[in-house]
């Protein structure tokens, strides 16, 4: 008996039954994820909303056509007012500490500004040496891996003195 040889058109014909099953099983799906939603509001006065109707019990049904959103609303600002006994600071005092915080900055920049430029130097020089072991270009990035790192960490320094610095009054 002859083996028979499956065309392009069998396949097709194959196909197409297997591309509608997941569109028919989607829309027979779809009906049972419905659910009835309720809007509950506590003694305190708190909302809430459920699908459950056993936690449902004296709450109102919501129509079906309604969106209900699921991020929870902010929460009221619990700050509380500073005490009369809290301490005063007269604004003489404020200021002769806020331009002592601005000196220790100014002179942790300067500092840092002096260290970025040194390993700025050192990583350049390093650029410049070529070293005779190196022949992969992975080792030379390697090596200067670390010179980098550092001029990194310094410009980030850097950076975040100059931002605290600008946030001074």
């Amino acid at each position: 008996m002859p083996r028979k040889r499956l065309c392009s058109h069998d396949l097709d014909n194959f196909k197409r039954p297997m591309r509608t099953l997941p569109l028919i099983l989607a829309l027979c799906i779809a009906p049972l994820a419905h659910a009835q939603v309720y809007k509950c509001v506590d003694a305190e006065g708190r909302t809430t909303y459920t699908n459950d109707r056993s936690l449902a019990r004296g709450c109102s049904q919501l129509d079906g056509d309604q969106s209900v959103s699921s991020i929870p609303a902010p929460r009221p600002s619990t700050a509380q007012p500073t005490p009369s006994s809290f301490p005063k600071v007269s604004p003489d005092a404020q200021r002769e500490r806020d331009d002592a915080r601005r000196k220790v900055l100014e002179t942790e920049l300067a500092t840092e500004e002096a260290a970025l430029a040194e390993a700025r130097k050192a990583l350049s020089e390093q650029e410049a040496t070529r070293l005779g072991n190196e022949r992969n270009y992975q080792k030379v990035l390697d090596r200067l891996q670390p010179f980098k790192d550092k001029a990194e960490l310094h410009q980030r320094n850097v950076d975040a003195l100059r931002r605290e610095l600008s946030g001074l009054r």
